[in-house]
């Protein structure tokens, strides 16, 4: 581990030596993935999403019998089971319990008042500020370079824009890869970065091999957003089969995701009373229409093709648009003492346009 610091509202909340963080991907972030970020002295956060309650019981434990250092668990907030999963957090000791959407007032109090760290991730000033309101401890905002599900404003807005709205730590998402980009984001006013491809593509990944090597070959243009996934907005390696899923009718995505449902069923051992409730939740969280509803069943399944079957043909890749700008694999370990040293370079070297003046 990097013998450099930097000490940010992050690290002091969470009890981390580096304020970098290791997104919650689904697929990606499994117990080696998080434990060696923890480990590195980073903040690892599981992904729950594609797991029943029982799978990540199961996660946590190994996550625990391989490091001893916090880490955080990413889950739905509008999962049907959402407080049965706070509830196993609470009782493992769990430090971090990220959403991808706003949990609701009481269960933020509820996860607070047991000590666990409470970070949202928003995409807008004021879903901060009001998530802010109801005692989050930080948030993470992802700018429209992120991969997956993303928004059209770039971090370099985004960012600013959510400083300004509240007070608590917020933690920089979309586009970062290396020690300039965390400098960079220390210097607006953030309080640490968060990374989801650049991790992904590490040896500790356990994303296929071939799929890394993918990523590798693909340039800074070779991501689109495409709402051809799952009805909404999803930033993936634009690949032939996300080419045939953009130019494609209504209808045919309608049946896919209608299959993948029943597939992602047949997975999870989940009931169909369930999906159908996490359905009417999410489409009253979100807004959604119910052809996006039922669209949302692609992306489980199309993700799980791709990053864990290698099967780029019938499986679609999230990804971040720095996917373009990274060449290497790097342990975990490798990779956090890399940016940090850099980030660290970085910062002391901006000494150097500092000017007194004249008395």
């Amino acid at each position: 581990m990097s013998e450099q610091r930097l000490k940010t509202p992050l690290t002091e909340l969470v009890g981390i030596d580096h304020p970098i963080v290791q997104t919650g991907m689904g697929w990606v972030a499994g117990p080696s993935l998080v434990a060696g970020t923890a480990n590195a002295g980073g903040l690892g956060i599981l992904a729950s999403a594609t797991m029943t309650l029982e799978q990540l019981e199961e996660a946590i434990a190994k996550t625990k019998a391989k490091t001893d250092k916090p880490f955080g668990v990413n889950i739905r907030a509008d999962a049907s089971d959402a407080v049965d999963r706070c509830e196993l957090m609470i009782r493992e000791g769990v430090k971090v319990a990220s959403f991808a959407l706003a949990p609701k007032k009481e269960l933020i109090a509820r996860l607070k008042d047991n000590g666990v760290v409470v970070v949202p991730s928003i995409g807008a000033a004021k879903h901060a500020v009001k998530v802010a309101s109801w005692g989050a401890d930080a948030v993470i905002v992802q700018g429209g370079e992120g991969g997956g599900h993303t928004g059209s404003v770039a971090t370099t807005l985004l960012l600013p824009s959510v400083l300004d709205a509240v007070d608590i730590p917020v933690i920089a998402g979309g586009g970062f890869f290396d020690g300039r980009g965390l400098a960079a984001a220390l210097s607006y006013g953030a309080a640490g970065v968060a990374m989801g491809t650049r991790f992904l593509l590490t040896q500790d990944s356990s994303v296929p091999d071939s799929v890394k090597q993918e990523y590798l070959s693909r340039g800074l243009q070779d991501t689109v957003v495409s709402t051809k996934v799952d009805g909404m907005p999803h930033r993936v390696l634009n690949t032939e089969l996300v080419q045939k899923l953009e130019h494609s009718g209504g209808y045919r995505g309608l049946a896919a995701a209608v299959a993948n449902a029943v597939k992602f069923k047949g997975m999870t051992g989940m009931k169909w009373s369930t999906m159908i409730k996490d359905g009417l939740a999410m489409r009253k969280q979100k807004e959604l229409t119910w052809s996006q509803v039922i669209m949302a069943a692609n992306t489980p399944m199309l993700l799980k093709a791709g990053l864990v079957e290698g099967n780029t043909h019938a499986g679609v890749l999230a990804s971040g648009q720095v996917a373009g700008i990274i060449e290497d694999l790097p342990t975990v370990a490798e990779l956090i003492d890399r940016i940090i040293a850099e980030a660290v370079e970085r910062i002391d070297s901006l000494q150097q346009y500092r000017v007194t003046a004249p008395a």
